[in-house]
């Protein structure tokens, strides 16, 4: 795994909802409504171990962590995430493409530029 993916996510294979806000330094709130959440989701327990929730979740780690080496912080690659328009989807953000639930989108665009693809 890398730094990010081995922070956040714990040794059960869990997306820790407190670890993730915690390195983004935002609230729980903020975090929900980031990745297309209900605030709910994030914090109750519960809601939080759901198989939609932790994919949900695992889906931004996987998409922020590889945009990570290309900008160079966690925080500009969440900003890459929350703003980043994509010529490729009609200018719609990651964000955007991940509250759709197209966030396998979003990581094949990514697998694309990679390998030398155009945007």
């Amino acid at each position: 795994m890398s730094p990010l993916l081995d922070e956040v996510i714990t040794v059960d294979g869990t997306v820790s909802a407190d670890a993730f806000t915690a390195k983004l330094r935002m609230t729980k709130a903020e975090f929900a409504n980031a990745v297309g959440l209900a605030p709910q989701a994030v914090s109750k327990t519960k809601r939080l171990h759901t198989v939609a929730t932790q994919a949900r979740l695992r889906d931004v780690a996987e998409i922020i962590n590889r945009v990570m080496p290309w900008s160079g912080s966690l925080g500009q690659a969440f900003a890459w995430y929350r703003g980043q328009p994509l010529p490729s989807f009609g200018d719609l953000t990651p964000e955007d493409l991940v509250k759709q639930g197209r966030a396998d989108a979003v990581k094949r665009y990514l697998s694309r530029i990679a390998e030398g693809g155009y945007a």
